[in-house]
Order: structure tokens, then sequence, then C-alpha cells
């Protein structure tokens, strides 16, 4: 049982990795946009200063130097230098640039040609190829800003300082065509200096305000990792705690019947591919229902949680224990040597399952039944397995319980017939083979038929007439149990109203109840419905509890008791002596018939013990007003005893076998006649004969 768990969702590392790299982004994003808009903005106040700068030169001095620049086409850098309208315009010029931050000035003829510059070096230079210049010879303004060692693209040189260059033409009006261009050099450096470190501000107060909600969210999202690491787990741990409930039994915490049929797999895979044995146990508890049934379920709990652990202590390190389900274990055996190294284990725990076992004060033995099938000589796949190691421990049981049995092919034909059983059960029910056969019962004064008890019988086909005894348990086992028990009250109470309709004095019927009808929510709302359906009357059924069922649960036993003598039925206690009797409970339940076991009858004219116990249950009875009913009663001398005792009824072969309804009525008139006629003899008082 393996289960692959997927890494837990770490909220705060995701969070901080992703938050971090946001903080970044958006930081770097607003610095060079804050940067770009600023360059912007810079580039298009310089641009147009340096325009009006143009305008106001234009205004002032162009009107002299105009035809100086229009004629300067053509004429060499020297003849340039040489004419004296060069130094009137340079002296012109500084006094413009005089108090402001102008680096450089030059002028362009339209042809490209320098004319004139400040730096005195450039003058004669062409540049028509110059973009900035074409521009402004077009009538545009063209500005570019140039930081230090940084490549100037309008001049071509490096320069160690910020400047913004403006190519702007000249014009006498803003109609006037273009006669000329002014370049200004406009030094920024300073500016450019206040924009980094505003830009470095900016940044620094966005990291800032970032950080600080970083920081926020993130004690926010810890908080929140920590509750949804806390939901993670404890989700981990139901899905755990679900997955331990789907593969393990809450009583006993062994691994289950799912978990079983996967580990089995498993072992029978291995063993084939490594060529070596596995075994397989089915271990069934003896006697462990009559605890269920006697002491109630706690306390067989509390067994089955001993005997658990008995088993696992009996075990080697490498097999493994499974509880299959109520008083079901079995065990896998992965390795096996010998048959005997099984053998041996299955001994081990027989001996350990049989030591008493002391549970809410009770000192309780129950006995182990193992059936070992081996792999691969009892079976090639894991299902072959399972099922003849079931029927080993079926036949196990069938040799006596308390021991082991390893499989043998003949087990395969006693499940199939076990199979045959049950099917033919059903079958059976369904198509009306289920008869009742009734007992006499005798007053053991008068020897008159007083009451009748209503016994189970099957007619089956093929098997003839089947006693109970041999289905019953598969009845139980089939859980049809609770239907064919309401089938025979709902019989034995129409059966009644149909003798007295035909004639017959009244009679009591009894009819037995199993544990699983009696503990059932629907029992006594079942009875009133039947008794309703059939007319019959209450006073006349007669229902027979085992015991053991009435120990098991006394206070529900007291009260499903009171409401069934509430509706004027007689309650008897079946089998009493039997089981785990406790005479106590006697004075809380509200019965009118105790039967004596049969065990207790067989020997008493011979055995003192077995008169003493039966003499002291009739007297115990008698104290509390309780009839007492022998059972099983077969001979003369055993019907003289009971009849020298205060006991009430006899019951047994002695008087009568049971018998189909439709023989009652008869036998009941033939025996009331017999005994008028004996009545009549003067001094005989013998009785019904056999």
């Amino acid at each position: 049982m393996s289960s692959h768990r997927p890494r837990p969702f770490r909220l705060t590392r995701y969070f901080s990795l992703a938050s971090l790299a946001g903080i970044l982004l958006v930081t770097a994003s607003l610095f060079w946009t804050f940067r770009a808009l600023t360059e912007r903005h810079l580039l298009d106040q310089q641009s147009r200063s340096n325009a009006e700068l143009t305008r106001a030169f234009a205004n002032s001095v162009w009107g002299r130097y105009r035809v100086f620049v229009a004629t300067s086409t053509g004429r060499s850098r020297d003849d340039l230098l040489a004419d004296a309208a060069l130094a009137g315009l340079r002296a012109d010029v500084l006094t413009k640039m005089h108090g402001l931050s102008i680096a450089k000035v030059k002028i362009y003829n339209l042809a490209g040609t320098t004319v004139f510059s400040t730096d005195a070096s450039q003058i004669g230079e062409d540049k028509s190829g110059n973009q900035g210049f074409n521009d402004a010879r077009a009538g545009g303004v063209a500005s570019q800003i140039t930081y230090r060692e940084r490549f100037d693209a309008f001049e071509g040189v490096i320069n160690n300082r910020n400047l913004i260059a403006s190519y702007v033409p000249i014009r006498i009006s803003a109609d006037s065509p273009v006669e000329g261009v002014f370049e200004v050099y406009a030094d920024v450096t300073e500016l450019i200096d206040k924009q980094h470190r505003a830009q470095w501000q900016v940044a620094a107060i966005v990291l800032m305000l970032l950080g600080t909600l970083y920081g926020f969210l993130l004690i926010v999202v810890r908080k929140a990792d920590g509750i949804i690491a806390a939901q993670e787990a404890e989700r981990a741990a139901k899905e755990e705690q679900v997955r331990h409930q789907a593969y393990h039994d809450a009583l006993t915490g062994l691994p289950n019947r799912a978990y079983f049929s996967e580990r089995l797999s498993e072992a029978v895979s291995l063993a084939a591919r490594h060529g070596h044995n596995c075994g397989l146990m089915f271990i069934d508890l003896d006697r462990f229902k009559i605890v269920n049934d006697s002491l109630g379920h706690p306390a067989g709990d509390a067994l089955l949680r001993a005997v658990s652990e008995r088993i696992h202590q009996c075990l080697r390190g490498s097999d493994l224990l499974f509880r299959m389900g109520g008083d079901e274990f079995t065990v896998i055996l992965p390795q096996v040597g010998l048959p005997e190294d099984a053998a041996y284990v299955a001994r081990r725990i027989t001996a350990a399952v049989a030591q008493p076992v002391t549970v809410q004060g009770h000192e309780l033995t129950v006995g182990a039944t193992i059936g070992i099938a081996v792999f691969p000589a009892d079976g090639q796949s894991a299902e072959a397995l399972v099922k003849n190691a079931d029927a080993a421990m079926y036949a196990a049981k069938e040799g006596g319980r308390g021991t082991h049995a390893f499989y043998s092919a003949d087990m395969n034909q006693r499940s199939l017939q076990r199979l045959d059983l049950e099917c033919a059960l059903k079958k059976g029910f369904r198509d009306g083979e289920f008869e009742l056969h009734y007992q006499p019962r005798i007053d053991a004064a008068t020897r008159r038929v007083v009451a009748l008890e209503a016994l189970l019988r099957w007619a089956s086909p093929t098997r003839g007439l089947v006693l109970p005894g041999m289905f019953i348990g598969t009845l139980e086992d089939t859980g049809m149990m609770p239907i064919v028990g309401e089938w025979v009250l709902r019989t034995a109470c129409a059966q009644t109203r149909a003798w007295h309709e035909a004639g017959m004095a009244p009679l009591r019927v009894s009819v037995n109840v199993s544990t699983s009808q009696f503990q059932s929510d629907t029992f006594v709302p079942m009875v009133r419905r039947v008794l309703a359906e059939s007319g019959a009357v209450p006073a006349q059924l007669e229902l027979e509890l085992t015991e053991s069922l009435l120990i098991a649960h006394a206070d529900r036993a007291r009260t499903t008791i009171a409401e069934l003598k509430a509706m004027g039925l007689r309650i008897s206690i079946d089998d009493f002596g039997t089981g785990y009797s406790s005479l106590n409970y006697l004075r809380h339940l509200d019965v009118d018939f105790l039967k004596i076991d049969r065990s207790f009858v067989t020997d008493i004219a011979s055995n003192p013990r077995d008169r003493a116990v039966a003499s002291a249950i009739i007297e115990l009875a008698g104290a509390l007003d309780i009839a007492v009913v022998a059972e099983g009663v077969e001979t003369q001398a055993q019907a003289a005893f009971f009849s020298s005792t205060p006991c009430a009824e006899l019951q047994g072969f002695l008087f009568c076998r049971p018998l189909p309804a439709q023989r009652v009525m008869g036998f009941v008139a033939e025996e009331q006649q017999s005994l008028s006629s004996v009545r009549a003899q003067p001094g005989d008082a013998t009785g019904l004969p056999a």
C-alpha cells in the first residue's frame, strides 16, 4: 500500500520570488520611464530655448552677416578665415553667448559648409551629410542629447560634457525661406546630474514603498501560508487516516480484507518469480459466538483484540496477519521452506489462543481452527489459495475444532456440498419445502397434552426430511434466519387458529426464537403484526429464548420480554443450565417456563449430581413462580423422577416424536381418550403408553 504525495505548495517561497522579481521590474521600469520622460522634457525645453536664441540672433545680427553666409559657398577654409566679417560675427556671437550655458555655436550655409564656429578649427568643414543639418535646412528643429564619454552622432566626436545639440533653421520671418542653419550646443551637465540624482531618489522612494508593501504582504502571506500548511497537514492526516481505515480493521488495528488481497497477490508473484513456497492460513475462532451472545459485543470486541495480539506474537517477522471480519483471521507466510514450517506456526497459534482470557471479570476460553494452503502445490493463484485454505479450515472444524488441517483435493468436494446446501435451502424456502412438525408437551401430573413445540423441518425432494441440526447453522450463516423465523411464527399462529376452527381443544404452541431475531429492533413489531394478521390468541403462543441470548443484553431483553408479555404471550427459557448460566438474571425476567436442558435429563436416573442439579433448578424456579419443563425424556425412569418433583411438564420421545400438523389432532384425541379409559380403571395411574 504505497502512495505518492505531491510536494506541498509553499506560498511564502513563491510569493517572495515573484514579489522580489516584481519589485525589481517595477522599479527598473519606473526608473527608465522617469529618465526617458525627464530627458524628453529636457530635450524639448532646450530645443525651444535654442530656437529662441537663434531667433534672437537672427533678429539682431543676422542682417549684417547674411550676405557673408550666402556668398560663402565654394570658398576655402583659409579664405573664410581671412574674411573680416568672420571676426565681427565671432564678436557678436560671443556677446550673445555671454551668461548663457552655451558651449559652442556653429553657422552653416545652405550647402553644409561650416561658415562659423566658436571652435575655429571646425570652420570650413562640410556637414552636408549631417542628418541634423539636413532636418534644419528642411525647416525643422533637430536636437540630440550627448552624454559624457559617449559618441556624438552629429559631430562624430567624443564630448566630455553632457550637451544638447540643436540644429535650428535661420529665417528673417516665419514665412521666409531658410537662409542658413544655426547649431547651438547647450551645456546641460548640471541639469543631467540633477536629473540623475532625482532619478535615484525616486527609485529609492519607490523601492522603500514597495519594500514596505512587500513586508506587509509578506506577513499576510506567511500567515496565509501557515494556515494553508496547517490545512494541508490536516488534509494529509485525514487522507492518511482514510487510507488507514480503508486498509485496516478499526477494532484490532490489523490490515483488513482489502489489504489482504493486495499483499497475497504480491506474495504469490514473488514466490513464483523466485521459485519458493508461500503459505496461507485461514483462522476461525471456536466458541466466539457463544461469548458474543452471552456477554455482549463489548466483551466480544475485547476478546478479539486479545486474541489478535496473541496470534501476532506467534508469527515470524516476515509473516502478515489480517482480520477478515467477525472472528476470522488470515496469515500470509511469504516464505515456507517445508509444510512443517507452516504447521509449526499453526500449532503455536492454536496453543496461544487456547489459553484463558480474562474479559470483564470472566475467564473465557476459545479455540482456533486453522486451514492451510501452500503455493504452488495447493493453488497456482491467490484466488485458488484463498478457496483452498478456506476449505481446509472447514475440514479442520469438521475434524473436531481447535486444530489445523492442510488442504487436500477432496476438501473442494465438501466446499461444493456446503455451497450446494446454501443454494438448495434458498430454493427450498422459496418453493415451500419447509414445514413445521409439533412435539407434544405433557402435564407431569395428569399426563394430559397441554402444549406443542413447533419444530422446523425441511422436506427436500432430493434429501428427504432434513432435521434442523443439519441446516440451522447454514441459515444463520447466510442471514436467512430472520425471514425463516418469521415464517415459522406465522405458520404456527395460522395452525393454532386452524385447529381451533376444526374443534380441537386450545393448546399452547411454543416457537423457538433465534438470537438474530430477538436482538432486531423489528422483532416486537413483527410479532404484533403476525398476531393481528393470523388472528391467533396471544395466550396460546409461547416464545422460547435461549439463556445465552438473555444474558448477553439483559436490560434490552427485560424490555423486550415486558413488551411481549404485555401482548399476552408466554415466555420460556430453553436449554436452561447450559452456556454461561447466571441464576441472578432470573430475578429480573418475567418468564413463565424453564426448560431443563436434555444434558441433565439423559443420566438423571443413574447420576446423583444430575438429579441434584435438576432438583435445585426446579426448587429455584418454584420459588420464583416459574414452571419447569423437562425436555428429552425418553425413559420411564426419567419420567418417574420428574413426576416425583414439582416439575410442571414433560417432553420427549417417551411420549411422542414430533408430528406433522395433520396428525396432531388425531394424536391429541387418541391420547385424551386413552387417558380417560385408564382413569376408569381403579388404582392405575401409570400414564400414557410410549
